[in-house]
């Protein structure tokens, strides 16, 4: 029969064994923390050496002025011009390819999620995660291919460029809203149900609500994602030197296409003596434009964790 001091003995032993720690094992785990760690700053290295260097070449050019003033009628080496037109371009092609995707990507994932089974289902995931493969100059020649069966061939215009990116932002959006859509649980489903609740008014005031965080920050992440395309909408939309704000006529010009344009035209030749010519006007007016885009990218970023932190369910 066991007594009261020997039971007593054996809970300090096994409490003894529970707080000694393994040597070996704090060996490991301290070897692993180091690896991790070192992994993490190896992977930094190439992130912040390329803000660095935007920002250091990007800084030298932007100004108020570089940011409000288009390229029309400068040409050469002249020491004028901005960003504003690729600007106004780049916000209504992205805010285009926004309103078509969203809703087709939360429609889809909300089918999906709550009444997705069956053949039509299947197909529906095995086409998303063919989309998340296409290349985007795939994207760009399919809606460059569609716009000019109805317009013509040769036709350039921003609601083309948008379609093209809007065929990249679908499938982020569709897997984005379904994974926060999965993160719902299924009790406050079956009990809005239980209460007589029809499911599409479910589906809007339970399950929408609860992840309506989780899904815009999705869709902001998505967006941040096809801001920077270049290829398709220089195929869809080609490149302007002016102001075009409107998607339905001409070209537009977007910040990526301005880049590329800038750094494609090179170093430009200058007589001696012109103080009105910069050798490397464009290479300068690229690093600022790739600056303006990381920042509409942070920005982007920054609202989607506040839009999280405001929506997010609060816990009483």
């Amino acid at each position: 029969m066991t007594t009261p001091e020997a039971t007593l003995a054996s809970s300090d032993e096994v409490r003894a064994l529970l707080s000694t720690v393994d040597v070996s094992r704090r060996r490991v785990n301290r070897v692993m923390k180091g690896l991790v760690y070192s992994a993490f700053a190896v992977a930094m290295i190439p992130l912040v050496w390329l803000l660095y260097t935007v920002v250091v070449r990007g800084v030298v050019r932007l100004s108020p002025y570089f940011l409000t003033v288009s390229m029309r009628g400068v040409f050469g080496g002249l020491d004028a011009g901005g960003v504003y037109h690729a600007m106004v371009g780049t916000l209504v092609i992205t805010l285009s390819a926004t309103v078509i995707s969203v809703p087709i990507g939360l429609f889809t994932a909300i089918y999906l999620v709550e009444y997705g089974k069956g053949p039509l289902a299947r197909a529906l995931t095995f086409f998303v995660d063919v989309m998340t493969g296409i290349p985007s100059i795939v994207a760009g020649l399919f809606s460059f291919t569609l716009f000019s069966l109805f317009f013509g061939p040769g036709v350039r215009l921003g609601i083309a460029a948008a379609v093209a990116v809007s065929v990249l932002m679908i499938p982020v959006v569709v897997r984005s809203c379904e994974e926060m859509l999965r993160l719902v649980p299924n009790e406050l489903r079956e009990a809005a149900l239980a209460l007589g609740v029809p499911r599409w008014l479910t589906i809007v005031k339970v399950v929408l609500r609860t992840s309506i965080a989780g899904i815009t920050t999705g869709v902001l992440l998505a967006i941040a994602r096809v801001i920077g395309e270049t290829a398709p909408i220089l195929i869809t939309a080609g490149f302007a030197d002016s102001v075009n704000a409107n998607p339905f006529s001409g070209r537009m010009m977007t910040l990526p296409v301005f880049i590329y344009t800038q750094y494609r035209v090179g170093l430009v030749p200058c007589a001696a003596g012109d103080p009105t010519c910069v050798p490397d006007i464009n290479f300068l007016r690229a690093w600022a434009a790739a600056l303006v885009l990381i920042v509409i990218v942070v920005i982007l970023n920054l609202v989607g964790r506040l839009v999280t932190r405001v929506f997010a369910p609060k816990l009483r």
